[in-house]
This record gives structure tokens, C-alpha cells and sequence, in this order.
């Protein structure tokens, strides 16, 4: 009998295809909302542990949601997380606030085994199968397989983006728009013109450096806009998308204005 792997390896070749890809983050705690994702057609969903509520065993039934679904998951979570997030059986993690090289290469050796990196060996957790794939296979399959996406979120980031990009190990770096703006003394005005020459400078670095660019997304005029910038990894949110939908069904025949997306 052919048994599925616990981890979806299928990012980091996707990130190094140079095709779009879109997802969504979710911080709401619930599988269903991620096999919705998956029905929708998106490319990958972020189980958004930053911002969200989902404690660990709801993220790792969400994980098991996405594998059965068919939808690639990466985790957003802080760096102390990592570990027990990568036992559950993640394919990618994301992680905000990296402003340094120093600091991605310290994310990758909590993320790659031995040989790669210092991340601790177990073999007993949902990853390696509760021991049905252990010893060096799993330790292959996890250093090869498993993606790291880099958040950067500050003008010194900005500044750094190219050196943060070119770290081996790293897949990905996302730009994080609305704390970028904050960072920057700007509030929540993450489209101020200030803000959008900082996005298209670290998006140009990133891709610059042969890594795949990332950004928020929320309509298709910002993802062509970011394209250009060099993005090739767009996420939506779907608090956002369902609010609105709800706030268009509540609205309809009443002449009400519905709300409109927002991060």
C-alpha cells in the first residue's frame, strides 16, 4: 500500500518555477476554512499563527486538512515555534521581522536537520509518521522539501533584502507592507508613496538575488502592480475576503456601500 507522506514538499520547487503563486492567509482556527482554500483553487494557505488564535493542536489538524485537501500549507509563526511547528509536519514556515542576514541564517539551522543546519532530530511526531519514514530518508525529505519564507518588515530590512535574499537556505522573502508602513512612521498607510518605493525596492533586491518575491495582494490591480516590482508569491487574507462577501450579501437592496477589503 502507498502511504502519503505527513509533509507536502511540493513548495520550494514551486517558488523556484518562476510562475505566480497565490494564496491566502488564514488565521481563523478551523480545517474547513482550509479545505475551503484548497476547493477555491488557491496555490498555498498561511495557517497565520503570528496574528491568529489556532493553539497547536488546532494548526496541526489544519495541516492535515491542507494534505488532504491538496493545498500546499506554510505556518506563520515566530521563531521560538519553529520546532514544534516543523514536528507537526509543516512544508513551509514563514517568519516575520528578519532584518539581517545573520538573522535568516540563524532560521535556517533551526529549520534543517544536521548536515544542513541544528535543527533537533525526533522521529516519533506527525512528521516523520510517527516513525513510519524516520532515520536519514526523513532527514533528507525535510531539508529538501521543507520551505523557508523570510519576512522583512522594516527600512532596515529594505536596506538588507538583497543579503537576506541570498542566504542559502532561504526560499523565499516576503514583504510585509502594513508594518513596513508603521516601521516607517506611517500607520496603516502602507499605499503612501514612500511606502510603495520601499516595497519595489526590496521586491527588485529580492528577486535580484535569484530568490522568489512575496507581498500582500488584495486585488488583482495590486498583483500585476507588484509583478512588476519582481513578486512572484501573492497572498490575500481570508477574514478580509469573507468579511466583504458578507458585508456585499448584507448590503444588497438596501443601497448601503459595502465594506471594502482591507488587511
Amino acid at each position: 500500500m502507498d502511504i502519503r507522506h505527513p509533509i507536502d514538499t511540493r513548495l520550494p520547487a514551486m517558488l523556484r518555477s518562476g510562475q505566480r503563486l497565490r494564496g491566502v492567509f488564514n488565521s481563523l482556527p478551523s480545517p474547513a476554512i482550509v479545505e475551503m482554500c484548497a476547493y477555491a483553487g488557491f496555490d498555498f494557505v498561511i495557517i497565520d499563527n503570528e496574528h491568529g488564535c489556532a493553539d497547536f493542536e488546532t494548526t496541526e489538524n489544519m495541516l492535515r486538512a491542507a494534505r488532504a485537501s491538496g493545498i500546499v500549507p506554510v505556518v506563520r509563526c515566530l521563531a521560538p515555534d519553529i520546532s514544534r511547528i516543523l514536528n507537526m509536519g509543516a512544508g513551509a514556515v514563514q517568519i516575520p521581522m528578519v532584518n539581517s542576514a545573520d538573522e535568516a541564517r540563524a532560521l535556517v539551522q533551526q529549520v534543517r536537520y544536521p548536515g544542513a543546519g541544528s535543527r533537533g532530530s525526533a522521529f516519533s511526531p506527525r512528521a516523520a509518521g510517527y516513525g513510519a519514514f524516520p532515520g536519514a530518508e526523513h532527514t533528507r525529505v525535510s531539508n529538501e522539501g521543507i520551505a523557508l519564507i523570510a519576512m522583512i518588515e522594516t527600512p532596515q530590512a529594505v536596506e538588507r533584502a538583497a543579503e537576506i535574499a541570498a542566504v542559502e537556505g532561504i526560499d523565499a522573502v516576503f514583504v510585509g507592507p502594513n508594518d513596513l508602513s508603521h516601521a516607517m512612521g506611517l500607520g496603516s498607510d502602507w499605499k503612501a508613496p514612500q511606502v510603495e518605493a520601499a516595497i519595489a525596492q526590496a521586491l527588485r533586491a529580492i528577486s535580484g538575488a535569484g530568490k522568489c518575491a512575496g507581498t500582500l495582494a488584495l486585488t488583482p490591480a495590486e498583483e500585476e502592480k507588484y509583478a512588476q516590482w519582481g513578486a512572484r508569491y501573492f497572498a490575500s487574507v481570508t477574514t478580509s475576503i469573507i468579511t466583504q462577501a458578507f458585508g456585499q450579501a448584507a448590503s444588497a437592496g438596501r443601497g448601503i456601500s459595502p465594506v471594502t477589503l482591507q488587511d
